[in-house]
C-alpha cells in the first residue's frame, strides 16, 4: 500500500507554475507518473500562519489517535473548544485535515514533507 503524501512548503508562484506544466507536459506524452499533492506558500510568514505551533500540535494528535471530533480533540488537548474549531477549520481549508463521513476530523496524509526556502 502507498502512502499518501504531501508536499509543503514556500515556493515561487514560477516555479509551481513551471512544475504545473512539466506535469502537464508528462500527462500528454503518456508518462504518467502518479498524483502529486503540492501546498505551497509564497513565503515563510504566509506558511506560519497557518501552520502555528498549536495547529501541529492538532496534526500530531490526529496523526497519533485517529479521527476525532472538535469537542474531543479539545478536551484531548485541554484547550478550549473555539480556539480548537478555528484551527480545525484552518487547516481543514488548505486540505491537511479532512473530514469523515461521521463529521470527525482526519489527517489523510501518512507523509507531510515540508520544505521551505528561507532564503531567495
Amino acid at each position: 500500500m502507498s502512502k499518501r503524501h504531501i508536499h509543503l512548503g514556500t515556493e515561487d508562484p514560477d516555479c509551481g507554475f513551471k512544475r504545473f506544466t512539466k506535469a502537464w507536459e508528462r500527462a500528454e506524452q503518456g508518462q504518467i507518473m502518479g498524483t502529486e499533492v503540492h501546498l505551497k506558500f509564497e513565503d515563510l510568514s504566509m506558511l506560519l500562519s497557518i501552520l502555528t505551533p498549536r495547529r501541529l500540535e492538532v496534526i500530531k494528535t490526529l496523526r497519533q489517535q485517529g479521527p476525532m471530533s472538535v469537542r474531543a480533540l479539545s478536551k484531548l488537548l485541554k484547550r478550549d473548544y473555539k480556539n480548537v474549531h478555528v484551527d480545525t477549520r484552518a487547516l481543514g481549508d488548505v486540505g491537511l485535515l479532512k473530514r469523515t463521513e461521521e463529521g470527525t476530523f482526519q489527517v489523510p496524509w501518512d507523509v507531510i514533507d515540508a520544505h521551505v526556502r528561507l532564503v531567495a
